[in-house]
């Protein structure tokens, strides 16, 4: 099934003048054909994105993660920091990258924020300022999405709120990513993402069975809550284009949190099962889990009973098939523990190195234990090529993780570095808006952007 966009299109950009090939490009869902990634190269086709303006109100994680995909996919994304400081996690290490100028004393730029604020170019505004609420409204004039992390309310206190930004411009999505949403007993409470693995069953169930709760090793949480910012924003500029109007996104971290508990909460829902902490294994199927060998580890994942057939070839273990409280994944279940101790007994008794090369072409999926330096020494992420090398103003050369998702004909590359704090307030004023030298150095006497 193909279809092409029709004029109607015209409305996912604002009044700015539309590219042909943004009218024209058609889409086929049905015969496309991905070329070979084993060599990484550019796609020849333009970034999905490109043509549209972001500004990005947000700052720490979960905002600027989902800028930053839309940054990756061609958006030309403007994050407003405060001009005292900027965004939080400019201050957060180390580490730190270091400064290729070895006179700079100063620290470097902080690995977290460096992390989630690729492609963006950054303006200091100080938005309490009159000079400030406006040069936004004049950004807004020229901008397709806003995405906001403010406590409900705050925004509009200032004259920046959905209602009023969208008289300014009808076209504008606005999306607020809070904790809790704009509505309800919790919206006014701050959102953080260790708190809501917390409050939204995250951490009831992250855990060995004995052990205490634990968060998750990243905070999946603000992850997860900007992929959901990021899906609904692309939906909503997809309607834009059939409706020619914008709309006001509503997205918290505690709903995004709940929404992934997947067949957690639909066992609670549907079975009335409550859920508990079951270290790496798995609720519904076994064996599914981290279990040891002689000098580490190693996780094994017989999904079916044809495959937990198989792992018992390579093991040794085929008289466990005879058993009649292993036959089935239903009976394995049952018997999890007396299992589980059958395969480390027989586990413990080789490396890990020897049990990868034992396993490899088994059908079942299996995989070591990786640390950080080993997951980016795996060959398929070199292959891949998803860590990419770019030159930073000030640190030199440092390397990122780039966009994990490859198109057939489009791009998504890395065009800017993260940027150093209000590095192109300037060039925002003066190309963008059509300041004169005047209103720029106007503003930055008054304290409305950064001197």
């Amino acid at each position: 099934m193909s279809f092409t966009v029709s004029s109607t299109s015209r409305f996912l950009f604002k009044s700015r003048p539309v590219k042909s090939w943004l009218i024209q490009r058609s889409f086929n869902t049905c015969t496309t054909q991905f070329r070979d990634f084993d060599q990484p190269s550019k796609a020849t086709g333009r970034a999905p994105l490109e043509g549209i303006r972001v500004l990005d109100l947000t700052r720490v994680l979960a905002g600027p993660y989902c800028t930053m995909m839309l940054g990756d996919l061609g958006a030309d994304v403007v994050k407003v920091e405060n001009p005292n400081g900027g965004d939080d996690t400019r201050a957060w290490g180390p580490p730190f990258a270091d400064n290729k100028d070895p006179s700079d004393l100063t620290h470097g730029e902080s690995a977290y924020f460096l992390c989630v604020n690729r492609n963006k170019k950054s303006i200091t505004v100080n938005m309490k300022s009159e000079g400030g609420r406006q040069l936004i409204h004049d950004l807004v004039k020229e901008s397709d999405i806003l995405v906001e992390n403010y406590l409900p309310g705050k925004l509009e206190k200032m004259g920046l709120g959905y209602k009023e930004l969208s008289k300014i411009n009808p076209k504008l999505i606005y999306a607020s990513i809070t904790g809790y949403g704009q509505t309800g007993p919790y919206a006014n409470r701050p959102g953080y993402d260790v708190i809501i693995e917390a409050e939204a069953g995250l951490m009831h169930i992250t855990g060995e069975p004995e052990g205490t709760p634990v968060k998750v090793g990243v905070a999946i949480t603000d992850l997860t809550t900007g992929l959901y910012a990021h899906s609904a924003i692309l939906s909503a500029l997809i309607q834009r284009g059939t409706s020619g109007k914008g709309q006001h996104i509503d997205c918290s971290l505690i709903e995004s949190q709940v929404a992934s508990l997947a067949n957690i909460a639909s066992n609670y829902l549907i079975g009335g099962q409550e859920a508990k902490r079951m270290g790496t294994s798995h609720p519904s199927i076994v064996p599914y889990q981290v279990l040891p060998t002689k000098n580490s580890f190693v996780m094994i994942g017989a999904g079916n009973d044809g495959q937990f057939a198989k792992l018992c070839h390579r093991m040794g273990l085929e008289h466990l098939l005879e058993d009649p409280k292993y036959k089935r994944n239903s009976d394995r279940v049952k018997h999890r523990k007396e299992l589980i101790r059958l395969l480390e007994d027989r586990l413990e008794q080789e490396d890990t190195s020897y049990w990868l090369q034992k396993l490899t072409g088994a059908g079942f999926p299996f995989a070591p234990i990786n640390n950080i330096e080993e997951t980016f020494q795996h060959p398929q992420i070199v292959a891949r090529g998803l860590v990419h090398e770019i030159d930073h103003e000030r640190a030199g050369k440092i390397k990122v993780v780039g966009p994990p998702v490859k198109y057939s004909e489009a791009e998504t590359s890395i065009r800017l570095a993260p940027p150093l704090l209000g590095a192109h307030t300037d060039e925002i004023l003066n190309d963008v808006l059509g300041y004169t030298k005047e209103q720029v150095e106007k503003l930055k006497q008054d304290g409305s952007i950064g001197a």
